[in-house]
C-alpha cells in the first residue's frame, strides 16, 4: 500500500491489527515524505536509526494480543519535550546540543504505548510566539497556500512545526504544547485537529517550562478520534509534577457516539470583537447552526471578564517566563558564550543570554522582570492574578448554570504570511490569542475543529471549550462538529 503516511491514528491502528501494514512500513513512508519536505522546515531534529528501531520492536509487540492503540504509530514530538539522548533544544540557541539524559513523562508515556517518534518537530523559541519565527531553525512554514499565492504563510505557533508536519503528512500526529492557544491556533491554520486538556491532565515534567501555570501538552491530529486516541496515551498521573491530577483516564475514543442531543452549548457574546472578519463571523453561525441541528440546545452566555484576558495573560505568562529562564546561565548547560580576559560571572550570563536568547525571548523575560519587580509588583502581577480569578469564575458560573461546553472561533483571522506580523507592533502578533488564552487561565480544556475555508482556500477552525476533566464529552462534542462540518480538503502539494 502506498501513501501509508496519509493515513490517520485510528485507520493506521486497524490496519495494523488486521496484518495489512507494518509498522516498518508505516515508518518507512513516513521518513521518505519527511526527507521529500525539506522546504517546510517541520522537523528540525530526524531520528530515523530510533524510528526504526522502535517500529521494528513494536512489529514484535503487535504479534501479541495486548499491544495499546498507539503501537507502531509513527509520531512527531515538538521540540519543547525532553527526549532521552536526542536535541531537546526547545527552539533556542541557548540549549544548542543539549541532549538530556531522561525523557519526558509524556514522551515516555508514548513510548510505553508502543508510538513510534521520527523526530523533533520545530516551534517558536520556549514557546513563545504565535507563528513559529522566533526559532533558532529559521521559520516552519505552512503546506498550505493562498489561492495561486507562492507567498509562505505560517503555520501557526508555537507548535507550527507540528501543525505543519500533521497537515503535510509527514507523521500520523504529533504532540504539541499550549501555553495561550499555541496547540489549538496552528491547528485552526492548518485544517488539522488540535486539544489543549485541563491543566493537570497531562504531565509537565520534562517539558521545557515557559510560564509553569499556564503551559500544557496535547495531541495534534487528522481528526477528532485520532485525537481521543492519542490523549488517552499521553495522560495519567505523574508523582514528578506536583500539579498533576490524580485522576483515572477514561477511554476517550469509546466516548466518541456523536450524539449530542440535549446538550447545552453556550455562545458569549464578548469573543463577537469589533473588526471580526465575516468569514470568521460566517464560521460562527454556520458551526452554531451544525450544533443546533444535531440535537444542542443553543444559549447566549456572558462572561464579562473576557475582555482583561489578553492583557493579563501579558502579564503573568511574561512573568513566570522570566523565573523559568533565568536557569540558563552558560554554566551547567547549552550555550555559553566565549569571555574575554578580566571577564567575571556577570559577564558570563550577559554575554551568553544576549547570544542565545532570541529577540522575542528577551522582550518577554524584561516584562516578566519588570512586572515582578518590587515597586511593580501590585501593580501589575498581583492585579493580573485577581482578573484570572474573576474570569475563572465567569466559566465558573456559567457551567454551574448547565452549559455544557462553549463554541468560539479558533482564531481571528486565517493563516497570515511569513514576515507580515513580525515588523508591525509586537501586541498586533498577540492579539492572534485573544480567543484560546482564557482557557489556559481558566485551567479548562479546549479543542480547535477544522470547519471550512476561507475565499483563499485556507482552513479556518472553530473552537469548543469544556468543563474541567471533561475532556472525553467534549471530544464527543467535537466529533459531532466534525462530522457535520465535513471537512476534508488538503493542501496541494508544493513542496
Amino acid at each position: 500500500m502506498t501513501d501509508l503516511n496519509k493515513l490517520g491514528l485510528a485507520e493506521a491502528r486497524d490496519l495494523l491489527r488486521k496484518g495489512e501494514t507494518t509498522s516498518v512500513e508505516l515508518t518507512q513512508s513516513c521518513l521518505t515524505a519527511i526527507d521529500a519536505a525539506g522546504a517546510l522546515n517541520a522537523f528540525v531534529h530526524k531520528t530515523p536509526e530510533l524510528a526504526m528501531e522502535r517500529a521494528k520492536a513494536a512489529d514484535e509487540r503487535l504479534k501479541g494480543d495486548d499491544a495499546p492503540a498507539m503501537c507502531g504509530l509513527p509520531i512527531g514530538i515538538k521540540d519543547l519535550f525532553c527526549t532521552k539522548g536526542v536535541d531537546s533544544q526547545a527552539g533556542s540557541r541557548i540549549l544548542e546540543g543539549f541532549k538530556p539524559e531522561y525523557e519526558s513523562t509524556v514522551s515516555q508515556n508514548l513510548i510505553d504505548n508502543g508510538a513510534v517518534m521520527l523526530g523533533k518537530l520545530n516551534m517558536d523559541e520556549f514557546a513563545m510566539g504565535s507563528s513559529n519565527e522566533t526559532s533558532v531553525y529559521g521559520n516552519a512554514v505552512s503546506p498550505w497556500r493562498r489561492g495561486n499565492d507562492d507567498a509562505e504563510l505560517t503555520p501557526g505557533g508555537s507548535s507550527g512545526g507540528s501543525a505543519s508536519a500533521v497537515a503535510a503528512d509527514l507523521c500520523l500526529a504529533a504532540t504539541g504544547t499550549d501555553t495561550g492557544g499555541s496547540i489549538r491556533q496552528p491547528a485552526a491554520f492548518t485544517g488539522t485537529v488540535g486539544i489543549k486538556p485541563t491543566y493537570g491532565r497531562c504531565s509537565r515534567w520534562g517539558v521545557v517550562a515557559f510560564a509553569s501555570s499556564l503551559d500544557q501538552a496535547g495531541p495534534m491530529t487528522k481528526s477528532v478520534r485520532d485525537a481521543a486516541i492519542m490523549l488517552e496515551a499521553m495522560c495519567g498521573h505523574d508523582v514528578k509534577d506536583s500539579t498533576s491530577a490524580d485522576l483515572a483516564v477514561p477511554n476517550f475514543e469509546a466516548m466518541l457516539t456523536g450524539d449530542i442531543k440535549g446538550k447545552k452549548i453556550g455562545i458569549p457574546k464578548e469573543y463577537r470583537m469589533d473588526g471580526m472578519p465575516g468569514e470568521i463571523e460566517q464560521l460562527w453561525a454556520d458551526g452554531t447552526a451544525m450544533l443546533k441541528a444535531a440535537g444542542a440546545e443553543i444559549v447566549d452566555i456572558s462572561l464579562p471578564h473576557t475582555k482583561y484576558a489578553l492583557p493579563a495573560y501579558y502579564v503573568i505568562a511574561p512573568a513566570e517566563a522570566s523565573s523559568n529562564l533565568a536557569r540558563y546561565d552558560g554554566v551547567r548547560y547549552g550555550h555559553r558564550a566565549t569571555l574575554e580576559a578580566g571577564d567575571g560571572i556577570t559577564e558570563m550570563y550577559e554575554k551568553t543570554r544576549a547570544e542565545g536568547f532570541g529577540h522575542e525571548v528577551q522582550r518577554r523575560v524584561m516584562i516578566g522582570t519588570y512586572v515582578l519587580s518590587a515597586g511593580f509588583y501590585d501593580a501589575y502581577y498581583n492585579r493580573a492574578r485577581r482578573v484570572r480569578t474573576l474570569i475563572k469564575k465567569d466559566f465558573e458560573d456559567v457551567f454551574a448554570a448547565g452549559v455544557d461546553a462553549i463554541l468560539t472561533p479558533a482564531t481571528p483571522s486565517a493563516a497570515f504570511g511569513l514576515g507580515e506580523m513580525t515588523d508591525a507592533d509586537p501586541v498586533q502578533m498577540y492579539l492572534n490569542d485573544v480567543f484560546t488564552v482564557t482557557v489556559n487561565l481558566a485551567g479548562l480544556p479546549g479543542i480547535s475543529v477544522p470547519a471550512g475555508l476561507d475565499a483563499q482556500g485556507l482552513p479556518l477552525g472553530l473552537q469548543l471549550i469544556g468543563k474541567p476533566w471533561e475532556e472525553g464529552d467534549l471530544l464527543n462534542t467535537a466529533y459531532a462538529l466534525e462530522a457535520a462540518a465535513g471537512f476534508v480538503a488538503k493542501p496541494g502539494k508544493w513542496w
